[in-house]
């Protein structure tokens, strides 16, 4: 699992939130969002930055960059 699907996945839970709860709160379907934690597609920036702001994490530990 790539460090972004699997940072995505790990701070979600620990935050105690659904996809369906991230994927209102980012404004994308839930099948969107599910797809990201697969790794099927990648959010755009923006949605990163909105993710960040729902996880309060920053893009940096979201995307492994300190890893």
């Amino acid at each position: 699992m790539n460090s972004f699907r699997y940072n995505l996945v790990i701070t979600r839970k620990r935050k105690n939130l659904t996809q369906r709860q991230m994927a209102d709160y980012v404004g994308v379907t839930e099948s969107c969002y599910a797809h990201w934690e697969q790794g099927r597609n990648e959010p755009s920036i923006d949605f990163i930055i909105k993710i960040c702001k729902v996880l309060e994490v920053s893009s940096d530990d979201l995307l492994g960059v300190n890893e």
